[in-house]
């Protein structure tokens, strides 16, 4: 040790992580780096230690060492391991890295930062695991194949800049935009995009703010809603989504369609009719473009970077030819150039048809503005989503909004709404007498074709009022073949991926076939298969205002809950919500949100009502029904948090009354798995109504359990259960410790336990006289607390790992009556129906058991404050015991019975508790039976001092080694009390032996009892029933009330 140092490693070896030790020889490392190497600094002993750095070590330059556990000869194999970075504390705490906090890193294994256990263990426990570790996986290495080409990766340009170009521009710039401006105007078509704009921006606003929120994989849109508000609401909105892209692949495809159509009909050639041409050209193209994708993501960005380069060729063609002077037969045709009194006509609207309205136009136009999304929806295949979504999103809206506003500017100000495309049309004398519009004015007269709504040219009539206005037609017509066709090839490759991801989270059933990649980047080669036969069965409506409304509907939706998402995670203001995008806005996103609702309404109301009953029945199906296995840190756990944390903070300010008084438990379950009655018997009465804590107190050896371990599957066995219940394990030295340290630490604010629940010791025979002392002690305790105490005893005790057969319960028989005899054993059942339950997971318990007639039998013995009442009357409220019967016995005397009776009904009543029967009990104070009395006897023998056997010793001395041991005066002082514990026990296995549950009021014992005796009586009581008896104390203050205020 004296000659070198220790260096503490941590390997990843095929997946497992290995603790090494290196010995470092200072000379040979010195000798080592004192040579001349590229990134090492000369160190000098004159000027102290060398400064290190993120590149003071060089891959280039092996320092020799020797590593414990490992052979020399897996040096070459981790020669190209990076350094490892340490902290200054300890040579294998590590410094902080990027590899420690990241899921999953493209090609590099899972690098995990060492446990506390390993910080805090010697050296030498390290070198000997790893001797045992070098030992177990000798065998284990297997060599690593050579690694695959990795995909292919694009920037912000072409991936999200372009493509969102392209996808916006489609088939509504080319062949609806200039109809809106002559119906709108140019006035009211600027405010159409500015309002769809507004929502696309504040979309992108709030999809950028997500998308910088940490690292984004494939999936898009869904990927970023879903890890944002949860798997309920995100694969309700995935689904809606993928449909809406391929929606829009046959919108796209239409569009081209007609366009072909017409040229075609220009020719003097058609295939069958108007409306089937459109449909078989459609189906042909989207078969076209299903084979490109079928490429890859590289041919299908080389087809988009063509489609953009012939589509900026077009828009320069068109801004050329709207300063090149018209020929008349464009001007007969309604293009006159720039013109004042053309603008000023075109300036108000002018509706026509039925979809002459702000609205209709508003949803014959929002498609042009869907494609905001196109980068984000490949976000898988960027090199930089975070950086690339934000830039490209905004540039793209930015440039597509500026190209709107030129061309409605420019028709409008330079093309007449009605036109009739004859030559004969022009004016050859100065006289307007009888002319209609702005035309007259500049020599043509369409008057005849306005007044008998024949015109077939113009803004209103000829949807290719672009290809007129520019400089070459077949530009024009080669650049709506680009935007359109981009389009549905941007929207054909976005809705399989968002499917896929959707598929791959296994959320809904029976598309887990479409999940399966094809290809370095993992192409979903079924899902455009999917996709295509959407799109072709849009196609065959062939109707582009029919379809564009729709599609228009299912993107307003996404675009909402986009907004929602962001705007949530920043009202919840959750720890882990740090976009890098700063330049957004929760006020902006909410109003993107209530903009989007707003619009699907008013667009087509009964689309958006479907839209939305599609929606949440999706919803109830992930939340009710299915409950995905996921965590993904959604907003929505966070917002839970804030609710819970402000909820409970507010509590405390509410102060206790009566009437408001709930059973709040704190629960010794141990494991609960184990102790499934005492779980189920609080949860019946304390689900959806109060607090529930199952407790569990390690001891010794149990102290090395895994805390976290078991505690996550307790957890989710009290879930997978139905039981509404926190859990919560304390490492204590007793369980009067650990029960007593429950008490004190459990709960938070008023959201604290008022109630102790445990099971009954019924092995107290048998058990040590410490663990007697331990189990009372840990009642005094309670009592001590002002805790209210309920204490459970089943047939055959609590835990079901400790018998193999059950007695069955005679209180469960519907139909058959069983005389009330003290002697009288029910049947024993069948091994069949017992064995399948006690290996199964979750047990069936009597308190689950909705079957037959119940009884419940309360034996209110002493005022306590009413909880004796309370706890049946809140299981009656449960459907499995909302048929049960209970019935009421009290002390009394023969003298007064019906007084007794009277009295206690009169009081149930103004509690309104319902019971069937108040039996008044007179026979409580005659002797027991002198077996009874005698077995009781033999019970405690063990635990008697027998003071006339003592010689030298005093009794005092001997209660001071032994408290529970019970002395001769003390039997004597407590015989009454016994007999009368004894007797009650008489009386209940003669009224209740084939009842349901009982209850009983739980005795207080003197603080001279001794533990032993104490627990006698509870066992006396309670003995000879075959159905669950709980012994019931509440805190001597009043839990029911009559009272109304």
């Amino acid at each position: 040790m004296n000659k070198g140092t220790f260096f503490e490693l941590l390997i990843l070896s095929s997946g497992k992580k290995k603790t090494v030790l290196v010995r470092l020889s200072m000379g040979q490392f010195k000798s080592k780096i004192t040579g001349s190497g590229p990134g090492i600094p000369q160190a000098n002993p004159e000027e102290g230690p060398p400064r290190y750095s993120s590149h003071h070590f060089d891959s280039s330059i092996n320092p020799s060492f020797t590593i414990s556990g490992m052979s020399s000869a897996s040096g070459q194999k981790d020669s190209n391991m990076e350094p490892r970075k340490t902290s200054i504390y300890n040579t294998i705490d590590t410094a902080p890295q990027l590899e420690y906090y990241a899921n999953t890193l493209p090609h590099q294994e899972i690098k995990i930062r060492p446990s506390l256990d390993v910080l805090r263990k010697t050296f030498e426990e390290v070198e000997a695991e790893n001797a045992a570790a070098d030992d177990a996986t000798a065998d284990d290495e297997e060599p690593q194949g050579p690694e695959g080409k990795p995909p292919t990766r694009f920037g912000w340009f072409i991936a999200v800049w372009m493509r969102c170009m392209l996808n916006i521009w489609g088939v509504i710039l080319f062949l609806r935009l200039t109809w809106i401006t002559s119906q709108a105007g140019i006035v009211l078509s600027l405010v159409i995009i500015a309002m769809a704009v507004s929502v696309t921006t504040t979309t992108a606003l709030s999809i950028s703010a997500i998308a910088t929120n940490g690292r984004v994989k494939s999936g898009g849109t869904y990927f970023m809603i879903s890890r944002t508000l949860g798997p309920e609401l995100g694969a309700s909105i995935g689904l809606i989504f993928s449909i809406a892209n391929a929606l829009a692949v046959a919108l796209h495809t239409v569009g081209f369609s007609e366009v072909v159509r017409d040229l075609m009909r220009g020719y003097g050639t058609i295939m069958v009719d108007a409306l089937n041409d459109v449909r078989i050209i459609g189906v042909v193209t989207v078969t076209i473009l299903l084979f490109i994708t079928f490429g890859g993501m590289d041919w299908e960005a080389k087809a988009q970077i063509f489609f953009f380069i012939v589509l900026m060729a077009s828009f320069a063609d068109y801004l050329v030819g709207t300063l090149i002077p018209p020929s008349l037969q464009k001007k007969s045709q309604g293009f006159f150039g720039y013109n004042k009194d053309v603008f000023i006509e075109n300036l108000t609207p002018n509706w026509r048809g039925p979809d002459g309205n702000f609205f209709r136009q508003f949803a014959i136009f929002f498609p042009a503005c869907t494609g905001i999304l196109s980068g984000a929806n490949i976000s898988g295949d960027l090199k930089d989503p975070s950086t690339a979504i934000p830039k490209g999103t905004l540039m793209a809206i930015f440039c597509t909004t500026l190209s709107y506003v030129v061309i409605v500017v420019t028709s409008g100000a330079s093309v007449v709404r009605d036109a009739s495309g004859n030559m004969t049309d022009l004016m050859t004398g100065n006289s307007t007498d009888g002319c209609l519009g702005p035309a007259c004015k500049l020599g043509w007269n369409f008057t005849k074709c306005v007044q008998s709504q024949a015109c077939s040219e113009g803004l209103a009539n000829y949807s290719q009022v672009m290809g007129l206005m520019s400089g070459s037609y077949y530009l024009i017509v080669a650049g709506i073949f680009a935007a359109t066709l981009s389009s549905a090839l941007g929207f054909l490759v976005s809705a399989p991926k968002i499917f896929q991801c959707l598929c791959k989270d296994n959320v809904y059933p029976y598309i887990i076939f479409f999940a399966k990649g094809y290809g370095k980047n993992n192409e979903p080669l079924r899902g455009y298969i999917l996709t295509y036969l959407i799109a072709v069965a849009i196609i065959l409506v062939a109707q582009l205002n029919i379809i564009a409304p729709i599609i228009s509907n299912f993107f307003l939706c996404s675009y909402a809950l986009i907004n929602l998402s962001c705007f949530h995670a920043s009202l919840v203001n959750s720890p882990g919500w740090r976009p890098a995008f700063k330049y957004y806005n929760k006020w902006t996103a909410l109003y993107g949100a209530l903009a989007s609702i707003a619009l699907m309404f008013a667009f087509t109301w009964w689309a958006a009502l479907i839209t939305w009953t599609v929606i949440s029945l999706l919803f109830l199906y992930i939340a009710y029904l299915k409950k995905p296995n996921v965590n993904w840190g959604s907003s929505i756990q966070a917002s839970s948090y804030n609710m819970a944390l402000s909820f409970s903070v507010s509590l405390t300010d509410v102060n206790d009354h009566v009437k408001n008084f709930r059973p709040q438990c704190l629960v010794m379950t141990g494991p609960p798995q184990q102790r499934p009655a005492l779980v189920d018997f609080v949860g019946c009465f304390t689900k959806h109504v109060s607090l529930m804590i199952c407790g569990n107190i390690i001891m010794e050896p149990e102290k090395q359990t895994p805390f976290q371990d078991s505690t996550d599957q307790y957890v989710k066995w009290l879930n997978k259960r139905k039981v509404r219940s926190f859990y919560t394990q304390f490492t204590a030295d007793s369980l009067r410790d650990g029960v007593r340290y429950l008490i004190q630490a459990s709960g938070l604010g008023k959201l604290k336990p008022n109630t102790l629940v445990l099971g009954f010791k019924s092995n107290w025979m048998e058990s040590s006289p410490k663990s007697i002392e331990d189990y009372i002690h840990a009642i005094y305790d309670t009592f001590d607390s002002k805790y209210c105490l309920c204490i459970l005893r089943m047939m055959d005790g609590l835990d079901i790992t400790d018998h193999s057969d059950f007695k069955e319960n005679q209180g469960f028989e519907p139909d058959e009556a069983i005389e009330n005899n003290d002697h009288q054993l029910p049947e024993k059942e069948s091994a069949n129906d017992t064995s399948e339950n006690i290996n199964s997971d979750q047990i069936k318990t009597v308190f689950k058991n909705s079957g037959g007639k119940k009884t419940i039998d309360i034996y209110w013995i002493a005022d306590d404050g009413g909880l004796i009442l309370l706890v049946p009357y809140l299981l009656t409220r449960r459907k499995c015991w909302r048929s049960g019967k209970i019935r009421v016995f009290i002390l009394g005397d023969e003298e007064n019975i019906e007084e007794s009776r009277d009295a206690m009904i009169a009081l149930l009543k103004r509690f309104r508790i319902d019971v069937t029967e108040v039996v008044v009990m007179t026979d409580t104070e005659r002797s027991p039976q002198s077996k009874n009395m005698n077995r009781f006897l033999e019970s405690v023998a063990p635990y008697r001092l027998y003071d006339e056997q003592q010689e030298g010793v005093s009794v005092q001395e001997l209660k001071q080694k032994e408290p529970w041991k019970i002395s001769d005066k003390q039997l004597e002082a407590f015989r009454l009390k016994s007999e009368r514990k004894v007797r009650l026990n008489e009386i209940i296995r003669r009224n209740s032996q084939n009842t349901t549950l009982v209850l009983v009021s739980l005795p207080v014992p003197h603080g001279n009892c001794p533990s032993a005796l104490y627990i006698a009586w509870l066992d006396a009581l309670t003995c000879g029933l075959h159905c669950p008896v709980v012994l019931v104390r509440g805190n001597q203050e009043n839990v029911l009330t009559f009272y109304c205020q």
